[in-house]
Parts: structure tokens; sequence; C-alpha cells
């Protein structure tokens, strides 16, 4: 029951029992002038109340204007299983390949049919053309977070369809899965297959194809053990000694070891590598060992507002497998049995540029130069080189339609060549 409604009938029972007394002791007149002046201490009373009312609702209304809106919900980058954070994700990637090679032929299960491999475009043979439908470069991702004490444990497990042996193009063009990289990471650890430390995967130009410009490009995953301080890096991976005159060796006892120093501002980023390798073979009777070494300079620069330059410069001996997508090899086995180190050298600079909207134009050059020692003969590949222009167009929130052209040349240390003209068009949706 509310004060003002009290204090009514209270002030009614007072009049009545007022109204009593009056009538025995007073005159008319005396009891009309006590029944007004009770209306009137009602009246006040009544007033009083109603100012209460009002100043709270004033209050309360104050109150809801002024207090801050809330928080939106949090958005959540993945789903929660326990304390752990799942994320899945890729893309699907569907290209058509036109390809022209000048002197030979392609095999059509291989993975050069799929990208730009320099060193398999063929010299000596028949011009030949062909076309390639393909979706073995699409991919999907798995990554796990959980809390451990004052940091997180994550991990990453990625694969694509590339290289696949299983599959052909008969009747269902069914490939299996390979891996691509797997690895977790706890602190400044990290630990499994990933990018090498050597390489700069920001230097990496944006094409409509799989991979461009490899040629000198560093470009290698493997396993490894990373630890990472600051702007430093430092690495031990899996080794291997590959030859050209004796097959890939795998009787390393020391692995390759890296280390790395990063920059990163508004000008972008650059990234200064050394490797150091032991190379060896063992032949049963007889073993040897040579050292190989190598620097890589790379990264990606802002020029301007959108535009941005990507490269990589590098240099050494025994890098071998480490440039090229394999183009040279690490060592040579001389006349006497001793393992050779192979000098190289290379490097790519790409410009990116965006227009319109949601457009870009993608374009570089990229070359390896091998020193090979002369008692190989003239048959092994002294360098490999390639330019390309990309139109990249997003039609759609993470689609994007590429077109692309290619033009590559592999040369042999005879003077011998061959050339690769590919024309790529994708489309790829990316989740």
């Amino acid at each position: 029951m509310s004060r003002a409604l009290k204090v009514l009938m209270l002030s009614s029972v007072s009049v009545v029992v007022a109204l009593g007394a009056v009538a025995q002791d007073t005159s008319l007149e005396d009891r009309i002038a006590a029944l007004e002046a009770m209306v009137s201490e009602l009246k006040t009373e009544l007033a009083t109340e109603r100012a209460n009312r009002e100043e709270d609702v004033v209050r309360i209304e104050r109150t809801v204007t002024e207090a801050p809106a809330a928080a939106p919900a949090p958005k959540t980058d993945g789903f929660l299983v326990g304390d752990t954070t799942l994320k899945f994700g890729g893309f699907v990637d569907a290209d058509v390949h036109v390809t022209s090679l000048s002197d030979g032929a392609i095999a059509g299960s291989s993975i050069a049919r799929d990208f730009y491999i320099p060193s398999a475009t063929p010299i000596g043979g028949e011009e030949t053309s062909f076309t390639d439908f393909t979706a073995e470069s699409s991919r999907f991702f798995l990554s796990a977070s959980r809390p451990v004490g004052d940091d997180t444990l994550s991990a990453h497990i990625e694969m694509d369809f590339l290289g696949s042996g299983q599959g052909n193009e008969l009747v269902s063009n069914s490939y299996s899965p390979r891996l691509r990289r797997a690895f977790m990471k706890y602190k400044n650890w990290l630990v499994g297959q990933e990018w090498s430390t050597f390489q700069n995967t920001s230097a990496i130009p944006e094409s409509a194809s799989f991979l461009i410009l490899s040629d000198g490009m560093v470009f290698v995953r493997q396993p490894q053990i990373r630890y990472t301080n600051g702007n430093w890096q430092f690495a031990v991976e899996n080794p291997n000694t590959t030859t050209l005159n004796a097959g890939s060796r795998d009787e390393n006892l020391i692995p390759d070891v890296v280390a790395r120093y990063n920059m990163t501002g508004d000008f972008g980023n650059v990234s200064i590598a050394g490797i150091a390798r032991q190379l060896r073979a063992d032949f049963g009777t007889e073993e040897d060992e040579a050292f190989g070494y190598g620097l890589s300079v790379s990264g990606r620069l802002m020029m301007g507002e959108k535009d941005d330059l990507r490269f990589n410069l590098v240099g050494g001996e025994g890098i071998g497998r480490y440039v090229g997508l394999a183009a040279s090899r690490s060592t040579a086995l001389d006349p006497n049995g001793d393992l050779e180190a192979i000098p190289s050298y290379g490097g790519l600079v790409a410009w990116r540029h965006p227009f319109g909207e949601t457009a870009r134009f993608s374009g570089g050059y990229s070359g390896l130069f091998i020193d090979n020692p002369d008692y190989l003969g003239g048959g092994v590949t002294s360098s490999v080189q390639s330019v390309f222009g990309a139109i990249l167009w997003d039609v759609a929130p993470n689609v994007t339609l590429g077109t692309e052209l290619l033009h590559g040349i592999r040369e042999e240390e005879s003077g011998a060549d061959g050339s690769i003209t590919r024309f790529t068009f994708s489309t790829k949706y990316a989740f």
C-alpha cells in the first residue's frame, strides 16, 4: 500500500472523529473551519508524496541513460572442446592450366603439371602442348590450443592433395592427402614440421597458381626444433645430402643449423638468415663429407599505401635443395670419391599493385645460377629463370578469381635449353 493511500485513509478517519467531537462542542462555523484545515493539510501531504515519486523516476531514467552500453559478446575464433579451442579452415582451389613446352613433355602423373617446378622443364624433345583441370591444391588444416599455466600450448596440422601417388585421371580422380605442416608450439619453442627457418614466407609472391617464381626462392618445409627470442630465431633442422652423381644420401649425423634475425616495422619486414650444413655420404666401403653454408636476405617492403615489393636474395655452397625446389644439388662426387659442395646463387623480385576495389596485379622475375664442376659434363642444369604476370580479383568475400601467364627457361652446361609457357585460370574459396 502506497504512502499516499495510507495518509488518505488515516486522514479520513481523523476527519470523522473530529467531526463527531466538533458536533458536540462547537458551532457549525467552527466545524467547517476545522474541516477545511484538515483538507488543506491532506493536500499538502499528497503534493509532497507526488514530488518524491517524480524525483525517483528522474533518477532512474538518468541512471539508465548515463550507464555505459553493455560490451558486445566476444567473438570466438574456433570452438571449445573441454578446455581446448579447435579451429578448422583451408580453401578449395580449382585450376585450369594450358601449358606449352618447347622441347619435350611432362608426364601426366607429374606434380610439375600442377605448378611450376624449374628442374622439370624438358630439354631436347619435341614441342608439346596440353591442358589440365585440377583441384589437388585444395587444402585444409586443424589447429588446437589450450592454456598451460600462464601460457598456451598450440598445435597445427595441414594437408593438401598435390603429388598424390594414389589417384589418376581415368575415372574418379581420387587423390590422397599429403602432409604439409604438423607442429606444436609452447612459449618460445616450436617442434615439428614447419617452413624452414631459413625461409621468409612473406617473400612468396601472390599468384593464381599454387607457386610461382620458385627458381631463386628459398622454399623448404621440414621437421625441426626452433627457438625464438625476440627478433632472433635459432633452429636445428632435418639434414639430407643430395648429390648430382651419387643420388640422395641420408647418412648425416649433424642436423642443419639455421640462425635468423627478423626486422619488422611500417616499412614491412626483412629477414637475414644463415645456414650451416654437414654434407655426408657413406658408400659402405668409404665415406666422405663436406661443409655447406648459405646466406639469405628476404622480405616484403611496402611501396606507398598499398603496393608492396617482395624479394629474396640467396647464395652459398651446398645449399642445394633449399633453393629452386632442388633445381640443383648440394654436392657432387669427384673422380677421387670426395664430396664437393656446389656453389649457387639466385633470387627473386615481385611487385604487387592493387587497383579498383578488390583487384590487384602481381608480377616479377626469378633466377638461379649454378657453378657446377667441369667433370660433370654438359648435361647438368646451369641456370633456371622465369617471369610471370597475374591479375587477381575478389568477386565475393573469400572468393578469388585469377589469371596468370608464366614463361620459364632451363639451361644446361652444354648451352642447350628448353622453355615452358603456361596460362592459368584459378578459382579459390577460402574458409
